[in-house]
């Protein structure tokens, strides 16, 4: 028996649980352990709240969560209730699979001010994470300013651009819900620092900025290059442009514009105790095709910045970091004899969700390659002692579920469900209280 424990109970974890399933059949326990007492990871707090669809892959890891060789191990915390090195001891692999949840630094003058916050905890926010409940966003006019050109931009402009009747159906949580129905935001202004060719946004996310109720896009034709020039692009790419394109031809007149800024770099955040403006430099593409300062300056108002530049796997002690690339120091998932990473904590926060499933069958693979039949490691139980004698409260997949049909329960009118939103609240959820 194969005895493998996987930190992080997002896509990639799930995936390699499943791809470890394939492998091995009944010949492996899987333990997937999260400091947090629900499941999934960035499909519950990071996916768009309106965008349920994308959230049905859960269905998925449920089905292979319910097995009898896999189980969840919520609400344990790995460097608290038991160390990297312990589970090392206990199981023959051990997988993290811890994602990216941490904002990449923005590195400029003011980026500390009240009013600044980083995508992960907007996003958070928004989405019920019990980290950051509290965040209490500055959503008093005029301007918004998010900044990056990458879908995650797209998501938190829209969130702010949707009236209450838009976010029928979706999962958003009602403190988020309540505070944007209160803001008097009149503009969002969306900073990248190159130009439409180089943006990372779908076609699918930016279509959806065409067809808000109150707010629509805004684009400077002159950003453009020769339409001819879009036709070296990737078809997605040449789509997402040709949208781009559409919204710049065709103004709409709405309460609200989400303004594309391009060629524009932030160079400082600037207010009295709290933003009231960004500092733009307009750049200019240079031959390899980054963006170069041009010297010339101005302010965009704005109460709320949102910074949406990337993310960063947080270290864990004693495992190898590469701090340059923000994830673990690895070989193809291989970190040391035992232990391996995968999806973003693998590879850096690139790809989509499904670019996990490839992920966790190649961790699978190796798994296969590096573990003898019989690991001779104790594996499920030997953790199980570990955290009762530690007084552990352990949140299991049933557990869940009870949690899962209380927020069902609790739902406000077309909605899926209303989220605890603390740790506390989840687990008397767990019991029935």
């Amino acid at each position: 028996m194969r005895h493998v424990a996987v930190i992080g109970s997002g896509p990639a974890g799930y995936y390699t649980a499943e791809a470890c399933q394939k492998t091995f059949g009944d010949g492996v326990r899987v333990d997937i352990i999260d400091r947090l007492p629900v499941p999934f990871g960035l499909i519950r707090s990071g996916v768009a709240p309106d965008h349920q669809s994308i959230k049905g892959v859960s269905r998925r890891y449920e089905s292979v969560a319910l097995t009898d060789n896999v189980r969840f191990v919520g609400n344990v915390t790995v460097g608290k209730d038991v160390t990297v090195a312990e589970l090392r001891a206990l199981y023959d692999a051990v997988v993290l699979a811890t994602g990216a949840p941490s904002d990449r630094a923005l590195d400029i003058p003011g980026a500390d001010l009240p009013g600044v916050i980083g995508s992960a905890a907007f996003v958070g926010w928004y989405n019920g994470h019990p980290d950051f409940t509290d965040l209490a966003p500055a959503l008093h006019g005029p301007g918004a300013v998010v900044i990056g050109n990458g879908n995650v931009a797209l998501d938190v402009a829209r969130i702010l651009a949707k009236t209450e009747a838009e976010f029928l159906g979706s999962d958003i949580v009602n403190h988020a819900l309540d505070r944007l129905g209160e803001h008097t935001i009149d503009t969002v202004t969306i900073l990248g620092r190159r130009g439409p060719h180089q943006i990372a946004m779908t076609p699918k996310e930016l279509g959806e900025l065409g067809q808000l109720e109150r707010a629509s896009p805004r684009l400077d034709a002159a950003d453009f290059p020769p339409e001819d020039a879009d036709t070296a692009l990737e078809p997605g790419q040449r789509k997402s442009v040709t949208l781009l394109r559409e919204f710049a031809a065709h103004p709409q007149d709405k309460p609200i514009g989400i303004v594309f800024d391009f060629f524009a770099r932030p160079v400082a955040i600037e207010g009295d105790g709290a933003v009231e403006r960004i500092i733009v430099e307009r750049t200019q593409l240079d031959r390899d095709g980054g963006a170069t300062g041009t010297g010339e300056t101005y302010a965009v108002p704005a109460g709320l910045v949102v910074s949406c530049i990337g993310y960063r796997t947080p270290p864990i002690e004693g495992v190898p970091y590469d701090a340059a690339r923000g994830r673990f120091a690895n070989e193809d998932g291989r970190i040391a004899p035992g232990l391996y990473a995968v999806g973003w904590a693998r590879r850096g926060p690139s790809g989509t969700i499904g670019t996990n499933r490839p992920d966790g069958y190649a961790l699978a693979e190796h798994l296969a390659e590096d573990l003898p039949e019989d690991g001779g490691k104790q594996g499920r139980p030997a953790l199980d002692a570990l955290l009762a004698e530690r007084g552990v409260d352990v949140v299991t997949f049933r557990d869940w579920q009870r949690i899962e049909q209380a927020e069902i329960d609790r739902a406000r009118d077309g909605s899926p469900r209303e989220k605890f939103t603390s740790i506390d609240a989840l687990l008397d959820a767990r019991s029935g209280q």
